[in-house]
């Protein structure tokens, strides 16, 4: 695509509009508990405040669903990002009102204007022009660093590129473009792909699509057992979707068309119940008893899927491999996670639960890269076009 970056404009005296990704954890009394997606898009508003702009930032918080909200109000954010960019950030309690935009059109360079809530109206999810063209009314340049927001044609996301003569991304979104299209366009091979996760149905057009660019794929979490069932064996009470076991078995003979190995569990750490303090064993995938549920995986397949990772080149992982957020069920994805983080390969890890669960295990600074997206990377992952990169397409 011909997608220009922030350093490939100028900037100098220009009012430039960035849509971020500040839609922070907050506690209850407001407090920002986790600050990484502020962090994240420092280098692009810093780069453009260097370079004699202006800068008028927008961001969503949470699900106010089209109404103003206090507690999910971007004030706690204004104030971070003043801290974390050494200047004073000026927030405004709206987004399009006269006085948003009379106060946008008055910045001069250097100076920061946060804007509040995107989703304090109904419009922005609506992708609504109206609404869109407000946004854009005293922006010069574009950026888009939210990468996160952009499988959303959401209006300052899509729309705005349309009011705007000059559209643009910012580095974080760059850094999310390139990191993606070096694992999954361009890889080193061989390239594998670690899919885990609850089910198979929020993982379909994922694996229809990833069959086509890899070489092994390594499926774990409880969408396995769909794909066991469909083999042939006996599960007990394992997480199955009896509707796709004919898919599953579609998937796997394209995959052995294509000559892409595909490695499934061999074993499994099993309980009778979801929950924390309950007996476990670890059985063979052949020799879990009825009313028994597989809940994480293995040693043997640890070791499996450990031998096929290091002789890899590329790996992008997707999807924990067990029920992590209970102890007893945690091993199977911290262990992926040790391998991945410690095998000498170009890795790229997104998702919510897998991001949290590299997090957790203390790994994350090892891997290349870590997605700050969840939906969006999915989409990638899919084989999709997000409206939010098309729209940069100029």
């Amino acid at each position: 695509m011909a997608i220009k970056y922030i350093d490939e404009v100028d900037v100098a005296g220009k009012r430039v509009f960035v849509r971020a990704d500040f839609n922070v954890p907050l506690d209850e009394n407001g407090m920002i508990t986790n600050d990484n997606r502020i962090r994240e898009t420092v280098p692009t508003l810093r780069y453009i405040l260097d370079h004699g702009g202006a800068l008028i930032v927008a961001s969503h918080l949470g699900r106010p669903k089209g109404k103003p909200d206090p507690k999910q109000s971007l004030a706690p954010v204004a104030k971070r990002l003043g801290e974390l960019l050494g200047q004073e950030v000026r927030f405004v309690g709206d987004c399009v009102s006269d006085e948003a935009i009379s106060l946008a059109t008055a910045l001069k360079p250097g100076e920061v204007l946060l804007l509040e809530n995107l989703r304090f109206y109904p419009e922005e999810e609506k992708n609504d022009e109206a609404f869109a063209r407000k946004l854009a009314a005293a922006a010069q340049v574009y950026v888009n660093d939210a990468f996160a927001c952009s499988h959303r044609a959401h209006a300052s996301v899509e729309a705005i590129t349309r009011f705007v003569p000059v559209v643009t991304g910012g580095f974080l979104m760059k850094k999310e473009l390139v990191n993606f299209e070096r694992a999954m366009h361009n890889p080193e091979r061989p390239l594998v792909a670690v899919i885990g996760g609850a089910k198979v149905s929020g993982k379909l057009e994922v694996l229809e699509n990833i069959i086509n660019k890899v070489d092994s794929l390594l499926i774990g979490g409880g969408m396995a057992f769909t794909f066991l069932k469909a083999q042939g064996y006996e599960i007990g009470a394992s997480l199955v979707e009896d509707d796709l076991i004919d898919t599953a078995k579609k998937v796997l003979e394209k995959a052995r068309a294509r000559g892409v190995e595909v490695v499934l569990p061999v074993d499994c750490v099993i309980a009778e119940e979801v929950k924390a303090g309950v007996t476990t064993k670890t059985v063979s995938i052949k020799d879990i008893p009825k009313g028994w549920r597989g809940l994480d995986i293995g040693p043997a397949t640890v070791k499996a899927f450990a031998d096929v990772i290091t002789r890899s080149k590329t790996v992008v992982w997707n999807g924990p491999m067990g029920v992590f957020e209970i102890p007893e069920f945690e091993k199977g994805t911290f262990a992926i996670a040790d391998i991945i983080a410690n095998a000498k390969v170009m890795s790229v890890v997104g998702g919510g639960d897998s991001v949290a669960a590299l997090k957790k295990s203390g790994n994350q600074a090892k891997v290349t890269f870590v997605s700050t997206a969840g939906g969006a990377f999915m989409e990638m992952l899919e084989g999709k076009v997000l409206p939010g990169i098309k729209a940069l397409d100029r």
